[in-house]
């Protein structure tokens, strides 16, 4: 993944417009590098890499700190107001063979936002467009980042009562993913700490599939 006492792991998070995708890659990253804003339409419409800091005190390689480095590849969201599935499909695609072409993909960040119910639909759509991206093996490298954990917590969910309430529809996604998921509040991600917490986990669902990347190439 890199060298003796550095690591780096390449995510993208892929969602539908205003879900947060943006605004969770900063807060992974620590940074403001991807637009995020309240808007109408969708604000983004082409894809973008960020990288962080050398960040400490996330893991450790044989009794010594290893300094971890985050790649986060943003990406237009699906639906789009104003592009195409398969535009945004063909855009998504040629980013990652470009950026992790190389080295490839540790994770892909599903994001939803957790105050909205998941739809049937909407969970079909997006499952096959990320089948699409990723292949056949793309329930071992994909995660489900749940946004606004925030509001849910202020209308009186814990994590484990909005699971035990949640759609059955939601539940299978979760069940495909093996249960890969992250409550993200967005209210707290930009402090330091909830930041590791989430790097924490991320990092444990990499060590999980065994430090496997997906491989990456141009569909055409």
């Amino acid at each position: 993944m890199a060298g003796s006492n550095e690591m780096t792991f390449n995510l993208v998070v892929l969602g539908r417009t205003q879900s947060g995708k943006s605004a969770a890659g900063n807060s992974l990253l620590g940074s403001s590098d991807f637009k995020s804003y309240c808007s109408p339409r969708s604000v983004t419409t082409c894809c973008s890499l960020g990288r962080s800091c050398c960040i400490l005190g996330i893991t450790r390689r044989n009794g010594s700190e290893l300094a971890l480095r985050v790649r986060v590849l943003d990406t237009p969201g699906y639906p789009h107001s104003s592009l195409s599935k398969e535009q945004v499909r063909d855009t998504v695609s040629s980013a990652l063979a470009h950026h992790f072409g190389e080295e490839g993909l540790h994770l892909a960040l599903l994001v939803l936002r957790a105050d909205l119910p998941l739809c049937p639909d909407e969970s079909y759509h997006t499952i096959q467009f990320i089948q699409e991206l990723l292949g056949p093996t793309w329930n071992d490298f994909t995660a489900v980042l749940l946004t606004h954990a925030d509001k849910a917590e202020e209308a009186g969910f814990s994590e484990e009562a909005y699971l035990h309430s949640a759609s059955s529809t939601l539940l299978s996604l979760l069940s495909s993913v093996q249960h890969k998921y992250i409550f993200l509040d967005n209210q707290k991600s930009i402090i330091k700490e909830e930041r590791a917490t989430v790097l924490r986990k991320l990092l444990n669902f990499i060590k999980q599939n065994n430090y496997q990347v997906l491989p990456l190439k141009h569909n055409k």
